[in-house]
């Protein structure tokens, strides 16, 4: 192989490094972005207090536990999805696992917080 096609393919290669890097950077851009939905039903809680009827806060509240959850499965599905199409190089890639892990973990307290604000 001349040094040139060497240096092509090397390039090429950490091109699809830094995507693999950039789709671990998106994902957990949603994965924030899920946690500022959360944040949102969480807040509303305190801005609206005693609001009446309160079972309306509560499902506007809800609204946005529902979202929070749906960002962090898209994320996933997304991330997973972009590995799959890529082969990491110099740089190692997140597992797959992992992210599915995260989005079980943030999926499950996200749901009982929505259950804490019901309570409340």
């Amino acid at each position: 192989m001349s040094d040139s096609n060497k240096l092509a393919e090397d390039r090429t290669d950490w091109a699809e490094d830094r995507t693999v890097l950039a789709n671990e950077r998106t994902f957990a851009g949603w994965m924030r972005t899920g946690m500022a939905s959360l944040a949102v039903a969480v807040g509303l809680k305190a801005v609206f207090g005693e609001f009446e009827p309160t079972w309306a806060a509560k499902a506007v509240a809800s609204v946005f536990v529902v979202t929070a959850i749906y960002i962090f499965w898209a994320a996933q599905n997304a991330a997973c999805a972009t590995l799959q199409r890529l082969s990491d190089h110099d740089a190692k890639a997140q597992p797959t696992r992992r992210m599915k892990l995260l989005a079980t973990i943030f999926s499950f307290g996200t749901a009982c917080v929505g259950l804490i604000l019901w309570a409340l």
